[in-house]
């Protein structure tokens, strides 16, 4: 019941495939990359496989064989081997359904207009080394590795930041409005104080002789009593 074999790394036996039978006959992604393989011819009745990788091998040839262990493969990579010629590619033909084929770091990609030439030989494809024939990207490819992610993280970072400070602004007004608040409230307090201690002074002043209010009065302006300057005259 696999459907997915990673063997990257694992060293083929003479450049061959070891272990590797019809019996993992449900697999859909194949992943042999950098085993040291010669040929593809040891690849067993895979009818269910649609992805195959065979980057960083030695194969230079032979892939007639796919199409007859491998018919609905859909994408292969070849980047890092040994195809040298366009007429190499030519037994893939009868993969109807191959959609992408990747050549990164094989001498045929240093052809001029390789890549139209591998169009033109091999039509059903859509794309080659992850672009179309207008040089247009695959759409598949991975948003984080270009950034975009990141940036959105970035931007979303800014507003939580500007919301942030908007709040703590808002804290501080509330804060020093509250803080005016009570300080108009201590000295209405303390202006009642005042008012209130003047009331009882002048409260005291009514209940005294007419006398002794007006000496009080004038002690308090400074003055001295006229009928007390009388009194040192006659003294």
């Amino acid at each position: 019941q696999v459907k997915e074999l990673v063997l990257d790394n694992c060293r083929s036996d003479d450049g061959k495939i070891v272990g590797l039978s019809s019996d993992f006959e449900n697999l859909e992604f194949l992943s042999m990359i950098n085993i040291n393989l010669l040929s593809v011819s040891n690849l067993p009745k895979l009818n269910k496989l649609r992805k195959l990788e065979l980057s960083d091998n030695r194969v230079s040839g032979g892939l007639e064989v796919l199409a007859e262990r491998t018919p609905n493969l859909t994408h292969l990579n070849l980047s890092g081997n040994k195809i040298k010629d366009i007429n190499t590619l030519e037994p893939l033909k009868k993969l109807p359904n191959l959609h992408s084929l990747d050549l990164f770091n094989c001498e045929v990609t240093m052809l001029i207009n390789y890549r139209e030439s591998v169009f033109t030989l091999l039509p059903q494809l859509s794309y080659v080394d992850g672009f179309d024939a207008d040089d247009q990207e695959a759409p598949d490819s991975d948003p984080e590795a270009d950034g975009d992610g990141l940036e959105d993280e970035y931007e979303n970072g800014e507003d939580d930041l500007d919301e942030e400070v908007i709040d703590d602004e808002e804290d501080e007004d509330d804060d020093l409005e509250g803080e005016e608040e009570e300080d108009g409230v201590d000295d209405e307090e303390e202006d009642e104080e005042e008012d209130g201690e003047e009331d009882e002074e002048d409260e005291a002043d009514d209940d005294l002789p007419r006398g002794e209010k007006r000496k009080r009065n004038l002690e308090d302006e400074g003055e001295e009593d006229p009928e007390d300057e009388e009194d040192d005259e006659d003294d």
